[in-house]
């Protein structure tokens, strides 16, 4: 049997706040299993100075922690899912996820109380390519920056008066204890989140039986349900890093409700759709959304921005 488990992490404030928070939920489900913290310093963590989708997309944040796993420094890694890309690697599983927190984008701004009441030419910040191009579809006149860094430079670029408002992930706010910084939530209609968003999750080695066995016991069924259908829609368009690609799935019933959005960095092309289904059959919901918006267009846009970006 078993008697520890090593989680593989990132230092940042919300990354340690996730490890710390899988870490104490595993030693509830089995009392006794010693359990710790291996950090590491990430090649996402290190690059401030670009956008993320010029130097390698999502999976900056954690092939490092992988690495560890593979030469077993580390048994287990702990995820915010839409960090990981929609293929996994070889040899690795993504055992259990998490019950799902709020998906939603948070707009933080001191000025100003919602997205709508900004004026003209405001400037927000966000490093997400999705987010850009939502906001310059529905708001062409702001002024959209880049933004990098963790939560704390983010907020604190803010409150120097770089930005008017800023857009982040509600879901890292609420866990950090700052719910106060949330001036109001975006609705999905209008920031549609991205694949995977407010959700943890742990991967493992596929070969080691004892962990998987014990991370099991962290699985959220519906949570999984949810994350097959957008892991599927995101996988299904082979979206690169340099493409705007947002799908969030819900559930009410016994149906599952998919929506899919895929778009320009500029905001002037945006091609959205919606499919319901039963929910014995995320994946094929999420592939058929995401064959819907090919069609569409979505296809040659795809084709033109991966050209572009050289992948």
């Amino acid at each position: 049997m078993q008697d520890r488990i090593r989680i593989a992490t990132r230092k940042s404030r919300l990354a340690l706040w996730q490890a710390e928070h899988v870490a104490a939920l595993l030693r509830e489900a089995h009392p006794g299993l010693a359990v710790e913290l291996v950090t590491f310093v990430t090649e996402g963590d290190r690059i401030l100075d670009r956008a993320l989708a010029e130097v390698g997309g999502k999976g900056l944040f954690i092939k490092e922690l992988e690495v560890a796993m593979f030469e077993d420094r580390a048994d287990i890694a702990v995820h915010s899912m839409k960090d990981v890309p929609a293929e996994m690697p070889d040899g690795m599983v993504l055992q259990a996820v998490l019950e799902r927190a709020d998906p939603r984008d948070a707009f933080v701004s001191g000025r100003y109380r919602e997205l709508s009441g900004l004026p003209q030419g405001a400037k927000v910040g966000t490093s997400s390519l999705r987010r850009q191009c939502q906001l310059r579809h529905t708001r062409p006149d702001l002024e959209v920056l880049q933004l990098r860094g963790n939560v704390d430079t983010r907020l604190r670029k803010l409150d120097e008066g770089q930005y008017d408002a800023i857009i982040l992930a509600a879901a890292g706010l609420k866990r950090l204890g700052l719910d106060e910084r949330i001036a109001s939530l975006v609705p999905p209609e209008a920031s549609l989140p991205a694949v995977g968003q407010g959700i943890i999750g742990i991967e493992c080695r596929e070969a080691d039986a004892d962990t998987r066995r014990l991370v099991s016991a962290l699985e959220h069924a519906t949570t999984r349900t949810c994350l097959d259908a957008e892991r599927a829609f995101a996988a299904r368009l082979e979206g690169s890093c340099q493409s705007p690609v947002a799908g969030f799935a819900e559930i009410a019933g016994d149906r599952l409700r998919m929506r899919g959005l895929v778009g320009s960095p500029d905001g002037s092309q945006v091609y959205a759709d919606e499919l319901t289904g039963g929910v014995d059959e995320p994946h094929a919901l999420g592939d058929r959304l995401a064959g819907r918006l090919l069609e569409a267009g979505a296809g040659p846009l795809l084709a033109a921005l991966r050209a572009a970006s050289g992948h």
